[in-house]
């Protein structure tokens, strides 16, 4: 990853991506927080004969592609959706090498989060994840907490329906102890509660691998978030095929419910 100045240097309102020169992406319209479910690479490693784990190996590589270009072009949050609570249903084979998977990975990127600046956080039930990797996460989002470049979200052992659960238990249990009124609670009151508390909604969504569907990802924050779905495997998408999403986005307007002329002050 490039570092500070290196981002900074020569840097002008449009940036110009490599050979694409129809590709121009506006500084001043980039999405603060992109969230993206990372999906195809069983089918990946299934193309080139080999085991799933093989996909999930080279989606790492996809990984660090899309979080250098976020860190270049100026995202400040980016979630991953990177192991669901279904995941757990998987064969034990290879929920052992995701797990293993990210713990080595935790490890061996830390010193580049810190070149970068990018702060590092987890969202999910934790308490499922293996002793090691529970503890590893725990260093790296201390060792990463003061950087404020980008915030890299792994949303680990994570679905809306486990998220809401917890959420609705904690609400309850203010208004059980009278901390909280049931006609106090307001929408305010569920994002506050919720794991991702503190961080801005998604702006955009992208999906991989030709699906149409949340998955059970982020559904009370992608309320008003773009959403783009694409055919390429996860194993494949690097910095050209994001930078052209983003182009995509910075194309829709966004209304939040209003009509087009109040969005241009009409």
């Amino acid at each position: 990853m490039r570092t500070m100045q290196e981002w900074s240097q020569g840097y002008e309102k449009v940036l110009t991506v490599g050979k694409v020169k129809s590709m121009a992406i506006d500084k001043n319209r980039i999405p603060k927080h992109v969230a993206i479910i990372m999906d195809g690479n069983g089918r990946w490693a299934k193309q080139h004969g080999r085991e799933r784990l093989y996909g999930h190996l080279n989606g790492v590589e996809s990984v660090r592609a899309v979080l250098e270009t976020a860190v270049e072009i100026g995202v400040k949050w980016l979630t991953l959706y990177t192991f669901s609570t279904e995941n757990w249903k998987r064969p034990k084979s290879e929920v052992d090498g995701l797990m293993n998977l990210l713990m080595e990975n935790l490890v061996k990127e830390l010193p580049t989060f810190h070149k970068n600046k990018v702060r590092l956080m987890a969202i999910g039930d934790r308490d499922r994840l293996p002793g090691r990797a529970q503890e590893l996460l725990r260093n790296c989002e201390q060792e990463t907490a003061s950087h404020d470049r980008t915030t890299l979200v792994l949303a680990l052992s994570y679905s809306s329906r486990w998220e809401i659960t917890e959420m609705t238990r904690r609400v309850a249990q203010l208004a059980k102890e009278g901390e909280l009124a049931v006609e106090e609670i307001t929408a305010e009151t569920v994002g506050n509660n919720l794991a991702t508390a503190g961080m801005p909604d998604p702006d955009l969504l992208i999906r991989t691998s030709g699906e149409y569907r949340l998955s059970n990802f982020l559904m009370w924050q992608l309320s008003y978030a773009e959403m783009i779905f694409t055919e390429t495997l996860w194993p494949d998408f690097r910095r050209d095929e994001f930078l052209r999403c983003i182009e995509e986005y910075q194309g829709r307007e966004r209304r939040f419910g209003k009509t087009s002329e109040q969005i241009v002050g009409f």
